[in-house]
């Protein structure tokens, strides 16, 4: 059978828990705002066929547990990643300041050319509740060469430019590689490790045991 896009291309979020990583997937996959959630327990996946500028792609997003007990196991899914969406909530000092935990793990798991997007979540806050500003998020964006967006997966702000940026850059260096869109080996590769993955309904079984900080989102 004729595959119906272009390319498929395989996307991490990352960040702590509770940042409000399901919820961006959520959003933007099925355009829905769930604001309570089980916390993710190791990896789940979602796909959603986007038109790129006229050409259609399949993004496979991965929505990858934040707590600590599961990032040894995180760090497996990094293999073939050809974008990454960071992520932070803006009320969380917290959360900030371990984007250099993640940035770290970035550099020493995923390929040294993936492309990187930083979004600070829940852009909608009222001032008192922030605790990172704009401009500290546009800082550590510019000394590590990301895109930044702040995000609202609650109003659904900047959740669409967030993820077509990523793909517009992953399309880009595609392109400067010189790599072919109809590579049969690769989709032959994520094809496996769609039927071997958590799941192939987009929500994988990891999603629906207790256990994990559980609980709201936040988000």
């Amino acid at each position: 059978m004729a595959l119906d896009f272009a390319a498929t291309y395989k996307v991490l979020v990352l960040g702590d828990s509770n940042v409000g990583k399901t919820c961006i997937v959520h959003r933007y996959c099925d355009e829905r705002y769930y604001d309570t959630y089980i916390s993710t327990i190791g990896i789940d996946f979602k796909q959603k066929l986007i038109n790129l500028d006229g050409v259609p792609i399949k993004l496979q997003i991965w929505d990858t547990a934040g707590q600590e007990r599961f990032r040894t196991l995180t760090t497996a899914y990094y293999r073939g990643a050809m974008g990454i969406l960071l992520m932070y909530d803006v009320t969380s000092l917290e959360s900030f300041n371990n984007l250099s935990y993640w940035l770290r793990n970035i550099q020493e798991n995923a390929a040294p050319d993936v492309v990187k997007v930083l979004a600070g979540n829940k852009c909608e806050c009222n001032p008192p509740q922030r605790a990172v500003d704009k401009e500290r998020g546009e800082k550590i964006a510019e000394n590590f060469d990301m895109p930044f967006f702040e995000v609202s997966c609650k109003q659904n702000i900047n959740i669409e430019d967030a993820f077509l940026t990523l793909a517009r850059k992953i399309r880009e260096q595609r392109e400067h590689r010189g790599e072919n869109f109809d590579d049969g080996d690769r989709q032959k590769g994520l094809q496996d490790m769609i039927k071997n993955g958590p799941g192939s309904n987009g929500l994988g079984p990891f999603t629906l045991g207790s256990g994990g900080d559980g609980g709201r989102c936040s988000c």
